[in-house]
């Protein structure tokens, strides 16, 4: 997608022309970084919610993590939902190979095609679940929580055929078998009762009830079977054959595909503009409007998530090379963000947050709407940060970009180090510094 500059038109636009084209700047993979992060950080510190300090305990703390658990940076795998899925035990490339010893036996397309499926139907059930819910898995007795209990689960309703609607074909995500997908549905399959309660559930079913809609509404990603795991043919249509074998496709055809493929999928209730819901975009009191639209801020949180992990099969699978990498950003989640607060890097400023936002009298942690002023420059900070943590790392370890990349230090960094403080400072629920509520649909 091409970004445009606003101020570089001359002619006067009308109300929907001017629409248009920010919701091409707001959908756009690069806007975050290239467009909305400088104005951001200048309008943010000073204002609202959120102070700054020094950043040198951050990098300090976080270089650590790779030091201690990896023997070098080779060998730090990327930030995706893979981890997630394999937690505890392996169990993607078990899977792949009962299929390879499947008749009729599926080629890697196909294979690639299958957790594509699984990858993306895990990731939109990822958002947080809350600080009580745990899910013990089935014949190994391990117990997870939050992501990785997510995750297990998730692979455990894909491996049962629970988001299939062919009983002959039970490895698949379609709009038949996602249509069947109700809250009582998720919550007997994620072991959800009235002690393991799960935040967002009726959200996250409603969402697989808009991704069967999105899938059947876009044939031209997702093909006549309405099937996720379809995108790989359109992206082989925007590739191009390199000399080995093997396709260059650029990063943002995968990013335009989740962005205006899914776009329905979104609450209706969220920031719309020209009547087209924008998703996990919104509006930051911090940043001055002359027009509407001007104090927008894109995150797309689910949407990166998604594209960090359906790269990785993609890469894996099918031996594709990625180009563009360079323009994905941070994700501005609680972990990451967590980290930034619980090393004193950011901090709610005294007094900004009404006692009526603190849940818990005794608790100094409040609980906000992802809407909340203080949560939007939160985030948007978050994303200015991973940046500056990721060249802070290469600058102390002497590599470039493409020798430790940023997905590398988000899974062996920033990700895992937001999780460790908060579990040394919240050991009873190893939750964030700032709760979220969560509706199933943005963390």
């Amino acid at each position: 997608m091409v970004l445009v500059n606003l101020a570089d038109l001359s002619a006067p636009l009308s109300a929907w022309e001017r629409a248009c084209h920010l919701k091409v700047i707001l959908l756009s993979l690069m806007t975050s970084r290239a467009t909305s992060a400088p104005m951001i950080e200048d309008a943010v510190l000073p204002c609202d919610g959120m102070a700054s300090f020094g950043e040198g305990i951050r990098d300090i703390f976080v270089h650590k993590f790779i030091q201690r658990d990896y023997p070098s940076t080779d060998s730090i795998p990327p930030h995706g939902r893979w981890r997630h899925l394999d937690a505890g035990i392996p169990r993607i490339v078990p899977l792949i190979t009962k299929w390879k010893a499947s008749l009729p036996q599926p080629d890697e397309k196909e294979i690639c095609k299958r957790l594509i499926d699984l990858f993306l139907v895990s990731v939109l059930l990822d958002a947080g679940a809350g600080n009580v819910w745990k899910y013990k898995e089935p014949g190994t007795g391990l117990t997870f929580s939050r992501s990785e209990g997510l995750g297990v689960a998730s692979f455990h309703m894909f491996d049962q055929g629970q988001f299939s609607g062919d009983i002959t074909q039970p490895h698949r995500v379609d709009d038949v078998g996602l249509s069947s997908i109700t809250p009582q549905v998720i919550g007997a399959a994620m072991q959800v009762t009235e002690e393991n309660t799960m935040d967002g559930l009726e959200g996250r079913a409603n969402l697989l009830s808009r991704l069967a809609d999105a899938l059947r509404s876009n044939p031209k990603y997702f093909g006549d079977d309405a099937r996720p795991g379809n995108l790989i043919d359109y992206l082989e249509s925007q590739s191009t054959a390199t000399v080995g074998g093997s396709r260059n496709v650029p990063v943002s055809a995968l990013w335009y595909v989740l962005i205006d493929g899914l776009q329905s999928i979104w609450p209706a209730s969220r920031t719309t503009l020209g009547g087209v819901p924008l998703g996990d975009v919104w509006p930051c009191t911090a940043l001055p409007v002359t027009e509407e639209g001007d104090n927008f801020v894109p995150f797309h949180k689910l949407t990166g998530w998604m594209t960090y992990s359906l790269l990785e099969p993609l890469q894996k699978i099918q031996k594709w090379n990625f180009t563009g990498l360079e323009h994905m950003t941070g994700l501005p989640e609680y972990r990451n963000g967590g980290l930034l607060v619980d090393t004193g890097v950011l901090t709610l400023r005294s007094g900004v947050i009404p006692a009526t936002f603190y849940p818990d009298p005794s608790s100094t942690i409040p609980k906000l709407p992802p809407s909340h002023p203080a949560v939007i420059e939160w985030r948007a900070m978050t994303v200015i940060e991973l940046g500056r943590i990721a060249d802070g790392i290469r600058a102390k370890l002497s590599l470039t970009p493409s020798q430790l990349t940023l997905a590398q230090v988000l899974e062996s960094a920033t990700w895992k180090g937001g999780r460790e403080i908060a579990a040394q400072k919240r050991p009873e629920t190893k939750g964030p510094p700032i709760e979220i509520e969560s509706d199933g649909t943005v963390f």
